[in-house]
């Protein structure tokens, strides 16, 4: 028997627990996932140019970065001021084995992975007896004690000279060129959003949820919350090493200045107005804060350049910052579940017309 297509959605009809674990309730959001890859992969990067190309690959990488912060803060309700530390810590994982040892390119990525996750066990330690505030200063101490270590321990990281990482490669296939490392960035991020989105749907994500709900409520339903927590640390980490490993092969050359709180920051912003506890969010968040850089970038370039505004372009250093701020102080106050939620009404408007007044 042919299974009937669902382009709408009229009211809750699941008759097996597996329907209700779907991703996708119908058939017209599975359609429109279909007609975003076909554009994904078959039209953008043919149509794009080169500086289109590595705004989007530099989103690509950061949203499997901010997947990873919004398992931590999103759904298990633990704060993070050092992701972009860890951020550093995968790129340089992958740049020291891929220039000392010589390993290829998917391995020293995954390696990047494991090494961070590892870290952020060790800066997780703390979630045992600190919440909220305490917390943040913990991590936030985590944050500078990685800064130091990355700039410092000339030996290993080279310090402040940086590192020069080989060609990426895959199975002796050159991908390092825009258009094709553009390919190998949303291949990542396709499965690790699917990665995360399946995982939230275990009894690990469930547990993450209660934990943040209530961790008290959860350990008396037998949930162990310190191992829990610290497996959120780990995964979390994992997502921001791999990120940082994926970029250093992008950029091919690296330094300890990119990995400062200012990106810690940054990736916060980028959970919180996209939405946190919504892995759509972090998409949206990372497409946003990415956009807005640009904007900013191209606003500075416009007042540098025009002499009327030169008393103005002086002060434009700390801009970023001011809007970043004002970004998270906005939704915070107009909408705090996010664009997510944005979107959610829009699509609820949709789906209702003509009804829906």
């Amino acid at each position: 028997m042919m299974r009937k297509l669902k382009f709408r959605s009229c009211g809750n009809f699941h008759e097996s627990y597996f329907e209700e674990l779907t991703v996708f309730e119908t058939d017209f959001g599975r359609f429109w996932v279909a007609v975003g890859l076909i554009l994904l992969f078959l039209v953008v990067p043919f149509v794009a140019s080169s500086y289109t190309l590595y705004i989007l690959t530099n989103m690509a990488i950061y949203a499997i970065a901010v997947i990873g912060l919004n398992i931590l803060i999103g759904y298990t309700g633990q704060i993070s001021l050092g992701h972009g530390a860890f951020f550093g810590v995968g790129a340089y994982t992958a740049a020291i084995m891929a220039t000392r040892f010589q390993v290829p390119f998917l391995c020293a990525v995954v390696m990047g992975g494991i090494v961070t996750s590892g870290v952020g066990l060790i800066f997780g330690l703390p979630s045992s007896r600190l919440k909220g505030l305490y917390l943040a200063i913990a991590t936030l101490a985590g944050q500078f004690i990685i800064e130091y270590v990355l700039i410092h321990w000339e030996e290993v990281t080279m310090g402040t000279m940086g590192i020069n990482l080989p060609r990426a490669s895959i199975f002796g296939f050159d991908v390092s060129d825009d258009k094709k490392f553009y390919f190998v960035a949303f291949v990542f991020l396709l499965l690790f959003l699917w990665m995360a989105v399946n995982i939230m749907r275990t009894r690990y994500g469930r547990a993450f949820v209660a934990i943040r709900d209530n961790d008290r409520a959860a350990e008396g339903m037998g949930i162990p919350v310190f191992p829990y927590k610290l497996l959120s640390f780990a995964l979390s980490s994992f997502y921001a090493g791999v990120a940082g490993a994926l970029w250093a092969y992008f950029t091919m050359t690296i330094t300890t200045e990119p990995f400062n709180l200012g990106l810690s920051v940054e990736f916060i912003a980028m959970v919180i107005i996209g939405g946190m506890g919504n892995m759509s969010g972090a998409i949206f968040g990372t497409v946003f804060i990415s956009l807005l850089n640009e904007g900013l970038r191209f606003m500075a370039d416009i007042l540098i350049n025009a002499r009327i505004f030169e008393q103005v372009s002086l002060t434009m250093a700390p801009l970023k910052e001011f809007v970043f701020g004002l970004a998270i102080v906005l939704f915070i106050l107009i909408e705090p579940r996010g664009l997510a939620e944005v979107w959610r009404i829009v699509r609820s408007n949709f789906r209702l017309w003509p009804f829906s007044y």
